[in-house]
């Protein structure tokens, strides 16, 4: 069976070992985890390869628009949300074997740079071949919004249904964003849904969002016309747009929020209150560079004890679809992020969110997360091992 040891392993869920010994059968699953430090402890049969730097499982990203692959570079930087959100809408139509060749790629350099799951936000059919096909873990979130328009909310429901019918399991259908559902497309996304799934929202990404929420007033009016719609109808609550989602959204289900770039304390701690089954908040940091420039304040998140997880949005509003990229770029703008939460962040919270945790996300007997060499660190510690320019990543298992 092959083996594997490091300067350190980081299991995830336990401690980090000082050249830590994984053992794997055939099929990548692990037979044993062994610290030669440990009392008793027994060398494998035959010695196992070591490689430089630290092995960890593989990466989760907990949200991804595979299915805009082709749109990389369409869409200018610094353009804030919504003249983004019209590219999107406006840039997406392109010949099929075009879209089809994109996915295909991303999926393949995903996998390649460490990715093992992803949770992958779709409004068409267009990813389900290569999903089924893949050696990543999909979960599909089979997104819907009506603009806000209750009187369009069974068209549009109906509207995606072939996309939900299209996609494997596992898969929810879920609201895109407060911002583009109305209430009556709520309660029809909420029935579609009766397991145990897994739910996700985008969250509070500017200040017109909360703006629109906390005064009706703002960008959006003018961003909604734009598309034929108007806001005659709606009633802002005068409360940041994350409360208005959390009365009508499933508390039972599993839930991620999606950027959480304006999210402050009391939010965090209302949302951890109302969620039964866990709550997990997903940053994207490159995509909120990419659109925004602006990032989370992570520290309140630290401070709640929340569980969050990395994503890379879409190549519409990143340069790639890479986790470590995305862990770079928090260690670059906020160093203060303890290297060992930022592991858990890329690694077993994701995997969690999107229940793959049984399978995926640590370094523990029984599973097969994959497994990944991260060498060229900054610093000696394992307590505060830095990912800098050298950072690299490569696929073990």
């Amino acid at each position: 069976m092959p083996s594997y040891t490091a300067d350190y392993l980081y299991p995830i869920a336990s401690e980090p070992i000082k050249d830590g010994i994984v053992v794997l059968d055939d099929t990548g699953r692990i037979t044993d985890v062994l610290d030669p430090g440990a009392p008793g402890f027994t060398a494998p049969a035959a010695a196992p390869t070591r490689v430089d730097g630290l092995l960890i499982p593989g990466f989760v990203n907990a949200h991804c628009h595979l299915e805009l692959s082709h749109l990389s570079g369409k869409s200018q930087t610094g353009k804030t949300l919504l003249p983004f959100l019209v590219d999107v809408v406006t840039l997406r139509e392109v010949p099929q074997e075009e879209i089809d060749a994109a996915i295909r790629e991303q999926d393949r350099l995903m996998w390649q740079n460490g990715i093992q799951a992803v949770g992958d936000i779709c409004n068409k059919a267009d990813t389900a071949e290569v999903k089924r096909e893949s050696p990543i873990h999909y979960y599909s979130f089979v997104e819907m919004f009506d603009f806000l328009q209750p009187d369009r909310a069974r068209a549009s429901y109906d509207l995606y249904q072939p996309a939900y019918a299209a996609q494997p399991e596992p898969k929810s259908a879920v609201p895109h964003a407060p911002y583009t559902v109305s209430d009556a497309l709520y309660p029809l996304i909420n029935a579609l849904n009766e397991g145990n799934e897994s739910v996700s929202i985008h969250n509070q990404e500017t200040e017109a969002e909360d703006e629109l929420f906390l005064t009706g007033n703002g960008e959006f009016p003018d961003f909604f016309a734009g598309f034929g719609a108007n806001l005659n109808g709606f009633e802002a609550p005068g409360t940041p747009s994350i409360y208005h989602a959390l009365q009508r959204m499933d508390p039972r289900k599993r839930t991620l929020f999606v950027h959480n770039t304006l999210t402050r304390p009391e939010a965090i701690l209302a949302a951890e209150t109302w969620g039964e089954n866990g709550v997990y908040w997903v940053t994207c940091p490159n995509a909120n560079l990419y659109i925004e420039n602006r990032l989370p304040r992570y520290d309140r998140f630290l401070d709640a004890g929340a569980r969050v997880c990395i994503g890379t949005d879409s190549l519409t509003s990143n340069w790639q679809l890479s986790v470590l990229e995305e862990m770079r770029t928090i260690s670059r703008f906020q160093s203060y992020v303890p290297f060992p939460a930022l592991l858990r962040w890329a690694t077993l919270n994701g995997a969690e969110a999107l229940q793959f945790d049984g399978e995926l996300g640590s370094l523990e007997v029984g599973k097969r997360p994959g497994l990944l060499q991260l060498e060229g660190l900054e610093g000696t510690d394992p307590e505060t091992f830095r990912i800098g320019a050298d950072a690299q990543v490569s696929r073990l298992v």
